[in-house]
C-alpha cells in the first residue's frame, strides 16, 4: 500500500500507540513488583532497579538499529520482527534462573521493544508533516498513554495473586496479540521507491552528520538527553519512594502511578488542541516549565517534610508536561527529515534514554528518597528549560498554524 493510500483511521491509530507503547509496556506493568522482585532475587533495591535500566538502554539502542532498517526495508518488515523479538525474550525474562540471566534477557526485551517506539513515529511522518504531524503525534501519544494509566493498575492487582515471573508471562500474551493485530491490518507506509539502498552504521554516521547541522534537531536532541534523565529517575525510583519511604501497598502504587499517567493524557489531549494555534515549539517550552515546576515541588516536598500530598502533586505535574514535550519535540525534529525518518526518530529516541539508566542507580546507592528522586527531576528539568529558552524562546515558531 503506497504512503499517500493510507488513511489515518481511528483503527490504525490506536494500533500504531500501542505498538508504540509495548516496549514501555515492559516497564509500566511490573514497575508494582520491583521491591518483590528485589526481595526474591535477593539483591539490593540498586540491582532491581538495574533491571530497569538494561531494559531501557536497550530500548534506546535497538531504535539505533530499527529505524535505518525501517527506511531501507520499509516500516513493516522491521517492527514485526521487534514484535516477535520481544514475546520470546518476555518469557525468557520469566524463566530467569537468576539476576544475571534476567539482567541478559531485559536488555534483549528493550532491544526489541525500541522497534515499535522508533518505526511509529516514521509511520506517522510517512503520511503528515508539519502541524499536522503534530497533531497525529499528540493522538498517538495519547492513544499510548492509555496503557501507563492501564499497566500498573493491572499490575498492582496481579500483584495480590502472582509474583514478578508471571508479569513477563502477560507481557509475552499481550507480544502475541499484538503481534496478531498487526500482521492483520498494519500497512505498508514506506513504498520501495522512497526506499534507501544501504544501510547500517555508515549510513547511520552519516545521518546523523546531517541531523546535527540542523539547528533544530540538534536543539531537541540535547533537550531530550536531558529529559530524559529526568523522567527515568521517575520511573525507576517512584515505587521505591511510595512504596518504602511513604508505605503504600503494591495495589495502591497501581492505582497511583495510573492516576499520574492520567496527567500525561490531559497534557496530550490540552497539547492537541492547543497546537492549532499556537506552534510547535511554543507549547514545547510551556511542557518544559512544566516539568520544571513539577520536579522543584517534588525536590521542596522531599527536603522540607512536607508528606505525600505535595510530592505526588509535584509528579502529577510533571506527568502532564510530557504530554506537551514528546510531540512537539518528535514534530520539530522530523517535519525536515523525511528521507531518514526512521534515522531521525532512532537517534531522537536513543538520546532520550542514555543518561537515565546510568544516573538512577547511582543515585539509588545513597538510598531511594523523595528527596533524591525530586531534585533529580527538578535539576534536569532546569536545565531543559535553560536549554529551551536559548533556543526556542526568542525566536518565532517556524510551523504556521494548521500547517
Amino acid at each position: 500500500m503506497r504512503a499517500d493510500a493510507v488513511r489515518p483511521s481511528a483503527g490504525l491509530i490506536l494500533l500504531l500507540g500501542l505498538l508504540e507503547a509495548f516496549g514501555p509496556l515492559s516497564m509500566d506493568l511490573y514497575m508494582p513488583v520491583l521491591p518483590e522482585l528485589a526481595r526474591s532475587l535477593e539483591v539490593s533495591d540498586a540491582l532491581a532497579q538495574t533491571t530497569m535500566s538494561v531494559c531501557m538502554l536497550g530500548l534506546g539502542f535497538g531504535q539505533l538499529i530499527a529505524g535505518p532498517m525501517s527506511d531501507r526495508f520499509g516500516r513493516r518488515l522491521p517492527l514485526l520482527i521487534g514484535v516477535v523479538s520481544f514475546t520470546v525474550f518476555s518469557a525468557a525474562c520469566a524463566v530467569a534462573p537468576s539476576i544475571g540471566w534476567l539482567l541478559l534477557f531485559r536488555a534483549l526485551q528493550g532491544i526489541s521493544g525500541a522497534a515499535g517506539m522508533v518505526i511509529v513515529l516514521a509511520i506517522a511522518r510517512d503520511i503528515f508533516t508539519g502541524g499536522q504531524l503534530a497533531r497525529m503525534l499528540s493522538w498517538l501519544a495519547l492513544v499510548g498513554a492509555v496503557a501507563p494509566v492501564v499497566a500498573p493498575v493491572l499490575g498492582g492487582q496481579l500483584s495480590r495473586f502472582l509474583e514478578w515471573r508471571g508479569f513477563f508471562w502477560v507481557l509475552a500474551g499481550i507480544g502475541a496479540l499484538l503481534l496478531v493485530s498487526a500482521l492483520l491490518w498494519l500497512p505498508e507506509s514506506h513504498p520501495r521507491e522512497r526506499r534507501r539502498t544501504a544501510g547500517g552504521p555508515t549510513v547511520l554516521f552519516g545521518d546523523l552528520k546531517i541531523l546535527l547541522a540542523h539547528p533544530g534537531y540538534r536543539a531537541v536532541l540535547v533537550i531530550a538527553t536531558l529529559g530524559g534523565a529526568a523522567f527515568f529517575a521517575y520511573l525507576s525510583m517512584s515505587s521505591f519512594v511510595l512504596q518504602n519511604g511513604f508505605g503504600v501497598s503494591p495495589a495502591v502504587f497501581g492505582v497511583m502511578f495510573a492516576a499520574g499517567s492520567l496527567c500525561n493524557v490531559v497534557g496530550s489531549r490540552t497539547n492537541r488542541v492547543l497546537v492549532s494555534t499556537f506552534t510547535p515549539e511554543r507549547l514545547y517550552l510551556v511542557g518544559m516549565l512544566l516539568a520544571f515546576a513539577g520536579g522543584l515541588l517534588a525536590a521542596l516536598s522531599g527536603l522540607l517534610g512536607l508528606g505525600i500530598a505535595p510530592f505526588v502533586a509535584g509528579l502529577a505535574i510533571y506527568l502532564c508536561s510530557t504530554g506537551f514535550t514528546i510531540p512537539n519535540s518528535s514534530a520539530i525534529a522530523l517535519t525536515d527529515h523525511g528521507e531518514r525518518a526512521g534515522s531521525a526518530a532512532a537517534i531522537l529516541g536513543t538520546s532520550s534514554l542514555i543518561i537515565g539508566p546510568v544516573i538512577a542507580p547511582i543515585i539509588s546507592i545513597g538510598g531511594v528518597s523523595a528527596t533524591a528522586l525530586g531534585i533529580t527531576m527538578a535539576s534536569f528539568s532546569a536545565l531543559v528549560v535553560v536549554t529551551g529558552l536559548l533556543v526556542f524562546g526568542r525566536k518565532p515558531g517556524r510551523y504556521a498554524a494548521g500547517g
